[in-house]
């Protein structure tokens, strides 16, 4: 419950740290709106067709009476746009992160430096870190799609379908639309898409709580593009935190010393040397009885700074 808590609260520290800074909300508005004007033209359009997909995937039902064929296709257009909109809630946030690439990711950079301390940005041209973003939105996406199929099944069962199913859909929502949201904060410090759901999975709440508030919120028209740059930024305040507790102190390099710690936090994540790289083995081989070193992540540091997008001065 208190992760569950926690993860709210990022969502407000995130809105309260963009009011604070109003020329970069409004900077980060920017994408958000091109995908709303996007996703408002696929909405229209499933709604309009609703009614004959309904007709067309329950051909078993054309000689059911009344009311019968027009209950069963009235569910089966209630799930499908119900699923449309869910859909629409996690591949919006994917979408607009990735219009958004160069904006959000000078706000998310912003919001770490207001902190303290920001990472510096791999050293990658614009092109690949869209390739890399637009390839981990995909593996998260069918991923929430294999729930999303399961959930949709299960919403046909008596009362739990229209009760316990919805529920957790939205929960499961929650979950993966923090896991986009996280990504900017995450690509930063170059963990693989497959760490990020491992640390999110095991602090479930903390993502559900963060997570599924957005989502119920993104379902009211338009406060999708007015919360998505608070959303960016509470869901870096919570990889700051979360990264930094899976943190733990290593011991020194026998031979070396402090200076086998020193070239451990300063490499880069999954480079040999690196922190849960590949680099060299434990500092105390396991049949001495010591235990080996605890997986770890880079503590940010100060460093260059991307290049990517910044609001002019005068917005």
């Amino acid at each position: 419950m208190r992760d569950l808590v926690a993860g709210m609260r990022y969502l407000g520290k995130g809105q309260r740290w963009v009011a604070q800074h109003g020329r970069w909300w409004g900077f980060g508005l920017i994408p958000a709106l091109i995908a709303l004007v996007l996703y408002a033209a696929v909405l229209t359009v499933l709604a309009l067709w609703s009614g004959d997909i309904a007709a067309w995937a329950t051909p078993f039902a054309d000689g059911w009476g009344a009311p019968w064929q027009g209950l069963l296709r009235g569910v089966f257009v209630a799930l499908l746009f119900a699923g449309g909109l869910m859909l629409s809630v996690l591949t919006f946030t994917a979408v607009t992160l990735l219009i958004g690439d160069p904006f959000y990711e000078s706000l998310s950079e912003k919001v770490e430096e207001s902190e303290g301390r920001c990472p510096p940005s791999p050293d990658r041209p614009l092109w690949q870190e869209i390739w890399i973003a637009l390839r981990d939105s995909v593996h998260v996406l069918l991923r929430a799609a294999g729930f999303g199929i399961l959930l949709f099944v299960l919403g046909f069962v008596p009362f739990l379908g229209q009760t316990v199913i919805p529920a957790v859909g939205f929960c499961v929502s929650g979950f993966f639309l923090a896991v986009e949201l996280t990504s900017v904060a995450m690509q930063r410090r170059d963990i693989p898409v497959r760490e990020r759901l491992r640390l999110l999975r095991g602090r479930k709440a903390l993502a559900v709580g963060f997570g599924t508030p957005v989502v119920l919120l993104f379902l009211v028209p338009f406060v999708a593009v007015a919360l998505m740059p608070g959303a960016v930024a509470g869901a870096t305040l919570l990889v700051r935190d979360l990264v930094a507790d899976e943190e733990e102190p290593r011991a020194p390099d026998r031979d070396e010393g402090t200076a086998g710690q020193d070239r451990a936090a300063g490499a880069p994540y999954g480079q040999p040397g690196a922190p849960g790289g590949f680099g060299p083995p434990a500092p105390f081989p396991a049949s001495q009885g010591q235990p080996q070193a605890p997986r770890q992540y880079p503590r940010p540091q100060s460093g260059p700074r991307s290049s990517a997008v910044r609001p002019p001065a005068g917005w």
